[in-house]
């Protein structure tokens, strides 16, 4: 059957030493659905990890996200042009 998301986010986050509280499921996948889905799909766990990398460098995850959702959307627009 293996895990549902919740009990991996769960067991990662305790192997990684990351308090669950921190870690905002819905806005990663979010960021990760608008960049396959926009720009490349292999973009969304780099995108991820470079969101990941972002905050870890004190950046705010919210307005990160935003902006990489809002780099997404610019790439496909310039693709359509």
């Amino acid at each position: 059957m293996g895990v549902d998301l919740h009990e991996f986010t769960e067991a990662a986050c305790a192997e990684l030493g990351v308090p669950r509280t921190d870690v905002d499921v819905t806005m990663v996948l979010d960021l990760a659905r608008e960049v396959a889905h926009h720009a490349v799909r292999p973009g969304a766990p780099v995108g991820a990890y470079l969101l990941g990398l972002a905050v870890g460098r004190g950046g705010d995850p919210q307005e990160l996200a935003a902006r990489l959702t809002g780099l997404a959307h610019r790439l496909a627009a310039a693709d359509q042009d």
